[in-house]
């Protein structure tokens, strides 16, 4: 029997309450440790303005590129575990406010899904920077769901986009 090849997956990471880069750092370390997730990359680190209410603190973001035996679904599950267990609040919170974690799953190998939970690729990441920049550090050369590579959607976003973010330090991970 052949074996299956890992789908390669990429998750953006953000946080903007508390000890940002803590929380950051706390969620690489949960995945490094999760039993199916191999091979993680991690991106530079990127101070952000909000992309929602401007009326919160800058956010720290970043992304991370793995190989997992998981289905879709049950990554989600991680993903939100691992978000919970850094006191993410999701109760009668307003749409894109301020919160300790965010992982999103950006990709899926090249698989598009659609479900009630889940849509991947993601369907906004062409409009941010603070997603695009750290994709294009781990060098992902896949298509968003409207066909543009990475590159080609930070081509297309104004100049001004690239003024409301700023690379932070890399740290290394063992």
């Amino acid at each position: 029997m052949a074996h299956i090849k890992a789908p390669v997956c990429y998750v953006a990471l953000g946080s903007n309450l508390g000890d940002s880069i803590g929380y950051l750092h706390k969620a690489i370390k949960a995945l490094k440790q999760h039993h199916a997730i191999q091979n993680l990359t991690v991106s530079h680190f990127y101070q952000s303005k909000p992309h929602g209410p401007q009326d919160q603190p800058d956010y720290i973001n970043a992304a991370v590129k793995f190989e997992t035996q998981l289905k879709p679904e049950p990554l989600l599950d991680a993903l939100q575990a691992i978000e919970n267990n850094n006191q993410r609040v999701r109760e009668g919170v307003v749409r894109w406010g301020a919160r300790t974690l965010d992982l999103d799953l950006l990709f899926y190998g090249n698989e598009q899904i659609k479900t009630q939970r889940l849509i991947v690729p993601h369907p906004r990441i062409c409009e941010r920077i603070f997603v695009l920049l750290p994709l294009r550090d781990l060098g992902a050369d896949l298509k968003t769901l409207n066909k543009n590579t990475i590159e080609e959607c930070i081509e297309a976003l104004p100049t001004s986009a690239l003024s409301e973010i700023k690379p932070i330090q890399k740290r290394e991970y063992d």
